[in-house]
């Protein structure tokens, strides 16, 4: 593989109940549709609902040998269990999506690189549904890494949502936008 060829290795990361799953989904499913190579891995406890939840997404131009992330290029983080877990993991130069609705204290950075706080339940909230958190976090990566579009996301999300839950598609294509702009407006960076 050649230096300009797109690898993106992703963590998002919560507890069952916060779509991590589903935001995960959609980030897959719509780099396939942009014609990348891609892998999803889940992992949850057994519990589900209130556990742990994680997956891991590589976005390739190229095929993918394995599906484990190691050391991810980004995260996003839901929850402070998450971000103690996964945060250590992230690569120099990686980027940090976190939501500030549930993790008070700012990451104490190890290396040069990018941390965005998102308020994404407060964002979610004001939009109508607190579960559209985990669409607020995955608009705000979007935005960051321009790797994909939003516009795209927001195309994908009918075959990444169960079809008695297309009732929350407008409110989901909402926090999508939201979580980028939120970056538009609130961006910085920090360096050791």
């Amino acid at each position: 593989m050649t230096e300009n060829h797109l690898y993106e290795e992703i963590i998002i990361a919560g507890f069952g109940g916060q779509g991590i799953l589903l935001a995960a989904r959609l980030l897959a499913q719509t780099a396939m549709k942009a014609q990348k190579e891609v892998t999803y891995m889940p992992s949850y406890g057994a519990e589900v609902r209130g556990g742990t939840a994680n997956c891991a997404v590589i976005i390739a131009d190229e095929p993918i040998a394995c599906p484990v992330v190691g050391k991810p290029d980004s995260l996003i983080i839901m929850n402070k269990a998450s971000l103690h877990k996964f945060y250590p993991l992230l690569k120099p130069h990686g980027l940090l999506i976190y939501n500030s609705s549930l993790i008070e204290e700012e990451p104490e950075p190890t290396s040069s690189i990018e941390i965005q706080p998102v308020p994404a339940n407060e964002i979610a909230v004001e939009l109508g549904n607190v579960k559209a958190a985990n669409m607020v976090a995955l608009g705000a990566y979007l935005n960051k890494k321009r790797l994909l579009t939003i516009d795209a996301a927001a195309d994908s999300l009918p075959q990444v949502l169960a079809e008695r839950y297309h009732k929350t598609l407008p409110v989901n294509t909402k926090a999508l936008y939201r979580g980028a702009e939120f970056t538009k407006q609130y961006s910085y960076k920090i360096k050791t």
